[in-house]
């Protein structure tokens, strides 16, 4: 065969060296002296004996550290798993804080109005530039009606439009076709808050009203949709024309709308 012409020679020669150290053994025991054959062989065999001894040593050596490679890879990939749930355990935690807190100052506000509401969480919006709606979780097996108002703890939402069995519709305050009757908290001056996308324009405000940047506008109670006191938002911008009754004021919402989650109707108030 191919690999004994090939080795033949190194497998003799360890076959000679086995038999020789053999005899050596034996002779041992006959002899108290060291003869010039037993010098030989030991000058010969004895590196050998050394390479083979540490060859072994090394190989051993090699072999814990692989086995204690091993046993770190397995380990650092149960401590990569056990993060990675914990990680997602400490995400989940702070998501039930965060809508915790959400809910405590939605129950706060509802305390303070000392109206029947309804809880309903924010399931859909309009993705479109032209109508701005939510859709709720909550229908008319819940007790939801068409214009009911809809208010989160920061402010006025808007008001139901359409209603199924399990879900129903919110009109935004922002949206175009909404309008609500409003009045800046500081100095009663009256108007109406009408939707232009991210803002609302507040009309009808009289040229002679003090109007300042930040004031507060709240509902005024009149139009028999939302009730009186509620916060819309807050001027952001105003203009007194040289001409005309009225001016121009801007409102921003106090609603994140982008942020919106959780809402209560107020099922006790309708039109």
């Amino acid at each position: 065969m191919d690999w004994w012409r090939k080795y033949r020679s190194f497998f003799l020669g360890m076959a000679l060296i086995l038999v020789a150290l053999l005899w050596y053994s034996l002779s041992l025991r006959e002899k108290e002296h060291t003869n010039l054959f037993e010098k030989v062989l030991l000058s010969v065999s004895g590196p050998i004996l050394d390479n083979i001894d540490s060859l072994m040593s090394n190989s051993a050596d090699l072999w814990r550290k692989y086995l204690y490679l091993i046993d770190t890879v397995d380990e650092n990939k149960k401590l990569m798993q056990e993060n990675t749930t914990l990680r997602a355990a400490l995400a989940r935690l702070d998501e039930i804080n965060l809508e915790n807190q959400r809910l405590r100052r939605l129950l706060d506000f509802k305390e303070v109005q000392g109206i029947p509401t309804l809880p309903a969480q924010v399931i859909a919006e309009d993705a479109s530039s032209w109508l701005r709606t939510i859709m709720l979780n909550k229908g008319e097996k819940d007790g939801v009606k068409e214009g009911l108002p809809v208010v989160a703890a920061e402010g006025v939402v808007g008001r139901i439009v359409r209603v199924g069995p399990k879900h129903s519709r919110v009109l935004l305050i922002t949206d175009a076709s909404s309008a609500l009757a409003a009045l800046i908290q500081r100095n009663r001056a009256r108007g109406v808050c009408r939707g232009a996308g991210d803002l609302l324009t507040f009309d009808f405000v009289l040229r002679q009203e003090e109007v300042v940047l930040g004031d507060r506008v709240v509902t005024s109670g009149m139009g028999g949709v939302f009730p009186k006191g509620l916060t819309v938002g807050s001027v952001e911008a105003f203009e007194q024309k040289d001409f005309g009754l009225f001016q121009a004021v801007q409102v921003r919402p106090a609603v994140d709308f982008s942020h919106l989650e959780e809402v209560l109707v107020l099922i006790g108030e309708n039109e």
